[in-house]
């Protein structure tokens, strides 16, 4: 690891806005956040892929990866992230780094590769990140950027999150301090107004920036910037004359809030955009620090006069969800900020929650965990998928909401489950959003295919194997009856001739008469 590597992961550990860090010991601090990878662990990402999944949504730059191509492979293009112009941003480019560039050094190759993007595709930068290979050979990527900028007179980044440097959230960070030193303050804005802020943390999932946007604007808030989601490299580096800075997600950019705030005397508060009172919340705290800040009064009107009007709506069209809802159980493995900002959007919809995951949760995210769900709230640290397992077969939860990789555990239990994580198809963000999670939680719960799945098959011992349903001996007969005390409509019986059908099939393939087969 190379020394200015060292030095800027010593100066993350530092972040005086992270009160876990800073409750450690020194010894402690330098450890980090998290435990270090294990070499061909899977660990849920590497430093590498935490800086690039943070920093990719900016949509108008090429993001180019020194490294082995199986690099960009696992990191492209992975999160939903939207974009409303350009779509550069979702072409991979890599160097591709073969044996003779280990032995010969990768820098000529990453030099021509910047100077071929440039003359292709003409973005307004070139985000370049170091992976462990390039790392480990030596690769000066900060040397060869600054040579190919000063050539080609187009801002190339470099990214020094190699993979082997610890865990993804360290990479977020690290991601986030390569806009600190090279983009943010940069260029001036064209004009700015003094209801100008910035969103941080937000990468526009599925749109949901879109979902939240149109509603700052009717207040006549503009969103200079937003890290990343959406973002352009021009918006980021006038990022600094905002008046407020949101975070969305603390664990993975609060070095940019607290920075900034050091730099520029920029505020910052983090709020959430999932659930009705939390963005009614958010609105309130972005007026009164935009009010504090300079701007007119009359804001806090208006945004109480928006408020009552997105919230009555919003009331309204989940009022037919409610009822269907109420008292169901909800398993939440997730993390980070939607740990405790989604358990407010369910209890709003009459859902219980059974227990949230804090694995990336902050002491802060914690805390709020606790104010909405009580002291007693089950807060689960690290669950191994036999306890999810356990615990839905159990009926503890009627449903899991988790990410993808965590969907098999509730599909062996035959229960329903819903993405939350950013593989997800449907924005949750805002009103709007709030609306559309409801609704899709409904679908899942109420999908008759769970019925169907819970059904013995008609061979073995009528599904006890499995534990779908109590052993029978009554044949198919018992297993609609099995069924029909399951919530949802009874599966119809088969007709006679579709069970004529297969007993002649069953005839041939055994060799025996269709007598000898009951119908």
């Amino acid at each position: 690891m190379s020394v200015s590597l060292k030095a800027k992961i010593a100066e993350v550990f530092e972040e005086p806005g992270c009160d876990k860090n800073q409750g450690k010991s020194e010894k402690e601090r330098k450890k980090g956040c998290t435990k270090q990878l294990s070499p061909g662990a899977a660990a849920g990402g590497c430093a590498f892929d935490g800086a690039k999944i943070a920093l990719q949504p900016i949509a108008d730059v090429a993001h180019l990866v020194h490294g082995p191509i199986a690099c960009e492979g696992n990191s492209w293009d992975n999160r939903h992230s939207a974009s409303s112009g350009s779509q550069i941003y979702r072409t991979g480019f890599t160097t591709d780094i073969h044996e003779l560039d280990v032995i010969y050094g990768g820098e000529k190759r990453l030099f021509r590769s910047v100077r071929e993007i440039i003359e292709k595709f003409d973005p307004p930068a070139v985000f370049v990140y170091q992976t462990c290979v390039t790392a480990l050979i030596g690769d000066d990527i900060e040397a060869v950027c600054q040579r190919a900028s000063a050539k080609f007179g187009k801002p190339v980044i470099p990214v020094n999150a190699p993979g082997f440097a610890g865990p993804k959230n360290l990479g977020n960070k690290l991601g986030a301090e390569a806009l600190l030193d090279y983009v943010i303050g940069t260029r001036e804005p064209e004009y700015t107004t003094p209801l100008d802020i910035n969103i941080i943390g937000e990468y526009n999932l599925v749109g949901e920036l879109w979902q939240t946007r149109p509603l700052l604007e009717a207040l006549g808030i503009r969103v200079l910037s937003c890290i990343s989601g959406d973002g352009r490299y021009n918006e980021i580096a006038s990022a600094h004359r905002a008046k407020v800075n949101m975070m969305v997600c603390s664990k993975s950019m609060i070095n940019v809030a607290t920075r900034m705030e050091q730099r520029y005397g920029i505020p910052y508060f983090e709020g959430s955009f999932y659930g009705i009172s939390d963005m009614s919340d958010t609105l309130r705290q972005i007026a009164t620090l935009l009010v504090r800040q300079g701007a007119d009064a009359e804001l806090l009107e208006r945004t109480e006069r928006l408020i009552e009007v997105e919230e009555a709506r919003a009331w309204k069209r989940i009022a037919s969800y409610k009822a269907r809802l109420s008292g169901k159980r909800v398993l939440l493995i997730t993390g980070g900020v939607k740990s405790w900002s989604v358990v407010s959007a369910l209890q709003e919809a009459g859902l219980e929650i059974v227990g949230t995951s804090v694995k990336k949760s902050t002491r802060e995210d914690k805390e709020k965990i606790k104010e909405i769900m009580g002291d007693d709230a089950h807060m689960i640290d690290d669950m191994t998928p036999r306890e999810m397992y356990k615990m839905l077969r159990e009926a503890r939860a009627d449903i899991m909401l988790s990410g993808g990789r965590s969907q098999f555990v509730a599909l062996k239990a035959r229960m329903p489950w819903l993405d939350i994580n950013q593989e997800r198809h449907h924005p949750y963000g805002g009103y709007e959003g709030m609306v559309e999670l409801v609704h899709e939680i409904d679908r899942a719960l109420f999908n008759p295919v769970w019925q169907q799945v819970r059904i013995p098959a008609p061979w073995g011992d009528d599904g006890e194997t499995l534990g779908a349903v109590p052993a029978s001996t009554n044949g198919p007969d018992a297993a609609l009856a099995s069924a029909a005390a399951l919530p949802g409509p009874t599966p119809e019986p088969l007709p006679t001739a579709a069970h004529q059908y297969l007993s002649d099939v069953a005839a041939q393939s055994l060799g025996l008469s269709a007598e000898e087969i009951p119908v």
